[in-house]
């Protein structure tokens, strides 16, 4: 037995990834660890990219001498979901506090769902495109995933419905929708709602809609569509401060249960249980939320704004190119670039941060069906995302 496997003996088979890195990322930690310096256009996190935060009245939500109390409760403090639910309303969403459930972050309302959803072995469908981290999410928990696809045409992304209803033929204990999806900024249309929903009531298959960057859709004034706005089919919808108040740091996010009463009850029951195995949901961080959510139309502003100024910025661009196409988007912190069938994707992208010091996310990251592709983040400072933009164009010919 050759040492490897003989020290793989120690661990879970869950545990048996792949953790040579690729080439992208060997490049990377290279430029980090010889002190150099790039423009990174993978970056989502928006307290590295710049932006004003108020950060006295942030840190003083947290100087409360109720956090000295612990008084645990499954669900989270009652305080808590009220103002989530205020969020909601605002919205002109009716949402019952005791249907939310507060955890750590997204990745933990997944497992908790999953635990709730599925036994080892069951199947979750999932949108393509879409984040990479669903696979090691399903893996974490003992379960199998299959996907739907999303498609493209001038009106933007949507789901292919006669190739889900061939997914959902395998029984899928639960689907994941992404709303809007990331990366390819789509919100799910009323319309292939109404079909998705309708096909998953027939199979009795749950719903969890991943809604944390609802708020950041381009158009201000328009009413998206969340699954928050049907109750035929249980459903589950995500959000959280990471995105909502552009607080990653802070950890909070919850979890709204819906659809018929009875359904939606029982769901509690089970749910509670399993909340309460962890209470994971920081104390402080839960009584400072109705202070943070004060700060949320400053926050959000900032963020969209330069969104909407380098989204501007890019688009204005790339249409004195014909051999380069801007995906169209309803929202989200990412714009895709498809490039022309020449270029070689992962050749492109090295290349890229190789010689000009760029990074942007190759297609093949979020299993784009085709290519290729690149993924950039909206989030940077517009003078970064000039620069680095108007590199990447001279690049493709």
């Amino acid at each position: 037995m050759d040492l490897f496997n003989e020290i793989s003996m120690y661990y879970a088979k869950r545990t048996n990834w792949n953790l040579a890195p690729n080439t992208l990322t060997r490049l990377t930690e290279d430029l980090r660890q010889a002190g150099g310096s790039f423009l990174d256009l993978t970056e989502s996190n928006p307290t590295h990219c710049g932006f004003s935060y108020p950060g006295k009245q942030i840190l003083n939500a947290l100087a409360k001498t109720d956090n000295l109390d612990y008084s645990p409760s499954a669900r989270g403090l009652v305080t808590t979901r009220e103002t989530i639910c205020h969020y909601y309303q605002e919205r002109g969403i009716a949402i019952d506090p005791q249907n939310i459930f507060l955890t750590s972050s997204t990745s933990e309302a997944y497992s908790f769902l999953f635990r709730l959803l599925a036994d080892p072995g069951d199947k979750i469908l999932l949108p393509t495109p879409s984040y990479p981290l669903f696979e090691f999410l399903c893996g974490l928990n003992d379960l199998s995933t299959s996907t739907y696809q999303l498609v493209y045409d001038h009106n933007g992304w949507r789901p292919d419905l006669e190739k889900f209803r061939q997914s959902i033929e395998g029984d899928p204990r639960a689907i994941v929708l992404v709303n809007p999806n990331n990366p390819t900024g789509s919100f799910i249309q009323e319309g292939d709602f109404v079909v998705l929903n309708a096909l998953c009531q027939e199979r009795h298959i749950p719903i969890i809609s991943d809604e944390v960057f609802f708020d950041y859709g381009y158009d201000w004034d328009r009413k998206y569509f969340s699954a928050l706005h049907q109750a035929e089919t249980l459903s589950f919808v995500l959000g959280g401060v990471s995105k909502s108040l552009g607080l990653p740091q802070m950890k909070l996010s919850w979890i709204i249960i819906n659809g018929p009463d009875e359904i939606v009850l029982e769901t509690s029951r089970r749910l509670e249980i399993i909340a309460d195995t962890y209470l994971s949901a920081s104390i402080p961080i839960q009584n400072a939320l109705r202070e943070w959510f004060k700060l949320q139309p400053f926050i959000q502003k900032k963020i969209k704004e330069r969104v909407s100024v380098n989204r501007q910025w890019l688009c204005e661009q790339i249409a004195q190119k014909e051999d380069c196409q801007y995906l169209k988007a309803d929202g989200g912190w990412y714009a895709i670039l498809k490039l022309p069938p020449t270029i070689q994707e992962e050749e492109f992208v090295i290349s890229l941060l190789k010689n000009d010091h760029i990074l942007v996310y190759p297609g093949y990251y979020f299993d784009f069906a085709d290519s290729p592709y690149i993924v950039m983040s909206l989030l940077p400072r517009l003078e970064d995302f000039k620069k680095a933009g108007t590199k990447i164009l001279e690049r493709i010919t």
